[in-house]
């Protein structure tokens, strides 16, 4: 597929990028950046002490990309008994955390975004709807409902359904 030769061509270079090569030979560009990387780390364990950090990542798709990220690197990530799925853990230098893996980690997971984005519009804009935008805000804003007294007025089509309400998946509660 086209995208996803895009998309691994980008990613490599964003390796590349961070292990700071010039050479454009992808795949064995890509094995060299990973070594240079690895060999960054061994230089930094002998300077400076392994810290834990617990990284938040909430979206399966970075978290999955964060892990693969880490394991190339020759970190072992990880997650305590209790903690949330969302939490993975890390022992590494400070320095390599910092300027290397977070940095790194933040450009891949962008262009993930990118072509996942691009990717779900193309296959909604095909299968559903040509017209993929945001639904647009309402012109008028709510006016706030009038004080009864008792009244018995019906409620409107919206009862109950307000813009704010609802999971973070959009789902009801």
């Amino acid at each position: 597929m086209f995208l996803e030769g895009t998309l691994l061509e980008k990613l490599r270079k964003i390796e590349a990028l961070h292990a700071g090569t010039k050479v454009d030979g992808e795949r064995e560009a890509a094995k060299r950046a990973a070594e240079r990387i690895r060999e960054r780390i061994a230089e930094l364990r002998g300077r400076e002490a392994d810290v834990e950090l617990h990284y938040r990542l909430p979206d399966p798709w970075k978290r999955q990309l964060f892990v693969a990220l880490c394991r190339r690197y020759g970190l072992k990530p990880f997650r305590e008994a209790g903690r949330r799925s969302t939490t993975v853990q890390v022992r590494a230098p400070k320095t390599f955390h910092d300027r290397t893996l977070w940095p790194e980690y933040c450009a891949l997971a962008k262009e993930l975004d990118a072509h996942l984005r691009e990717l779900t519009e193309g296959v909604i804009r095909e299968a559903i709807h040509e017209d993929v935008t945001e639904a647009p805000e309402a012109s008028t804003p709510k006016a706030l409902p009038e004080a009864s007294g008792g009244s018995s007025q019906a409620p409107s089509a919206s009862a109950g359904v307000s813009s704010d309400s609802g999971n973070a998946d959009g789902s009801p509660t």
